[in-house]
């Protein structure tokens, strides 16, 4: 068995094999090939051949281009019979003599791989020229890949992508780096490259790259604090007046919604046009027109702009309509004396008067005025209270707040049963008897205050003569400064029998 393993060792002395051919390795994408390829491929197997490679005489010259050179014939070599040896390694599997003298001329092989590593790394230490360093550092990742090596290949080809403008391209179509595609270190790689371009750009284009970073940055972080400071803000809000605004204004979630995805959708499609814009303000065969990426560029800004200005804009609308639906609230629970001197809160008037406030500021002689607007009201006082005005005067620094218990009886509620129905219309029934046309207020300090906060949201500077007055449901109709025009109010309220104010109400 050993004689015929021996004979068979000395045919495949010479073999050819025309399928393998020996590549030749580009310096890099721009430049011509450094080895020519092979017309006739001829490989030789040296049987159980120990001896070390014989160096060319070029490389006795160290220079940077030379050491590539070295490498990339170590390189070739080396590959084209690795692929040889394991192809002969299967095919001749039975024979184990032969296997054995494979495997032995294949870890000799494998060396010359290790060669071509140790003149790239020779090649990067000779302060090698970019286009030098570039093509040392691009093979030398070919031969960490062909080991097996991703995580050493990764990092010649990211220090080539990103100090020495390798072509990202150039990684995808190399054959050699498929097993290195597969890897996820080049996934790594990959998502770094798309989303950091190489630095070594035109110094505008990095300041537009830096300028957009930052643009999207503050956007999410202004949406990030906005929204957080929001949430805190609500949850001081009762309930009800949280269910109010959303009854006022039922699509806002929806608007917020929309504004949030259509600003993530522009900012995704502006991340996938910064590297085309790159791409085109640099130029050179297949770089996109500038001017079509610039417009898109500039759509995409533009609506994450407007979107985040609509959603902040939304956000204070909230906020005021939030507000002066809590200053509803606070002034549903004000108190006033009736002429019986029965104290109710203005919450227990609502479907049965419609209240008008008055004011006027600290100043002496100012009470004149008040005393004055409701003497000229009396002229009016049959259409007044056919239309449920109820005047509430309040004069600006009577402080004196009477020490009177309040025993406000709320409404009760209809529907329960038959029994509690007609106790509420009852009560209804004897608050209307109760009801003149005119009513004091108790507590002046929390009128007076209310008034203020109305004044400032309104726009019109604290103290000033201001009137008010109230829808049947309690809100705020209109206002105005100075004192009202009684006819111009008998002209616009409707009156109580009237179609327009039960639907007011």
């Amino acid at each position: 068995m050993a004689v015929a393993a021996l004979a068979l060792n000395q045919q495949l002395l010479w073999f050819s094999y025309p399928k393998i051919r020996a590549k030749s390795r580009p310096w890099f994408p721009q430049k011509t090939t450094l080895l020519n390829s092979q017309k006739k491929s001829h490989i030789f197997i040296v049987s159980c051949s120990s001896s070390p490679t014989s160096q060319s005489p070029e490389a006795n010259v160290q220079t940077a281009e030379s050491c590539v050179n070295l490498g990339l014939s170590f390189f070739s070599k080396g590959r084209v019979r690795i692929d040889l040896f394991l192809f002969l390694q299967a095919f001749c599997y039975s024979y184990s003599s032969l296997t054995h003298i494979i495997v032995h001329n294949l870890k000799s092989e494998i060396m010359l791989v290790k060669d071509a590593l140790v003149q790239f790394e020779t090649a990067l230490s000779l302060d090698p020229k970019p286009v030098e360093a570039q093509a040392a550092l691009y093979n030398k990742a070919c031969c960490h890949a062909y080991q097996g090596e991703a995580k050493k290949a990764a990092e010649c080809l990211r220090t080539a992508l990103r100090d020495y403008n390798l072509k990202f391209g150039t990684i995808l179509n190399d054959p050699d780096l498929a097993s290195l595609r597969a890897s996820p270190e080049f996934k790594e790689l990959q998502e770094e490259t798309l989303l950091f371009p190489n630095p070594h750009q035109d110094i505008q284009v990095l300041c537009l790259w830096n300028q957009m970073n930052l643009f999207i940055h503050m956007t999410l972080k202004l949406l990030k604090v906005g929204q957080a400071g929001w949430r805190r803000y609500r949850l001081q809000l009762p309930k009800r007046s949280q269910l109010i605004s959303e009854v006022q204004a039922p699509f806002r979630g929806v608007r917020r919604f929309f504004y949030v995805a259509f600003s993530a959708a522009a900012g995704i499609s502006l991340l996938f046009t910064v590297p085309r814009l790159f791409r085109a303000i640099k130029g050179g065969d297949g770089a996109p027109d500038i001017w079509e990426t610039v417009g898109n560029a500039g759509i995409n800004i533009g609506g994450i702009i407007a979107l985040v200005a609509l959603f902040f804009w939304d956000n204070k609308k909230e906020e005021e309509q939030l507000a002066q639906i809590s200053r509803n609230e606070t002034l549903s629970r004000l108190p006033l004396r009736l002429s019986t001197n029965r104290i109710v809160e203005l919450v227990q008037l609502r479907d049965t008067v419609r209240p008008v406030s008055w004011i006027q500021v600290i100043l002496a002689g100012k009470k004149e005025s008040v005393s004055s607007a409701l003497q000229k009201a009396e002229g009016f006082r049959t259409e007044l209270l056919r239309r449920g005005v109820l005047l509430v005067p309040v004069i600006w620094g009577e402080g004196r707040t009477p020490q009177v218990e309040k025993k406000a009886t709320a409404l009760p509620s209809i529907g329960e049963d038959f029994e509690k129905r007609a106790q509420s219309i009852t009560a209804k029934s004897k608050l209307k008897a109760e009801i003149r046309f005119k009513a004091e207020v108790v507590s002046p300090e929390e009128w007076e205050r209310w008034i203020r906060d109305q004044q400032e949201s309104e726009g019109v500077t604290p103290g000033e003569d201001v009137y008010i007055i109230l829808r049947l449901d309690g809100r705020v109709r209109r206002s105005g400064k100075g004192m009202p025009d009684w006819s111009q109010i008998v002209q616009e309220l409707p009156p109580m029998e009237a179609l327009l104010s039960k639907l007011e109400s």
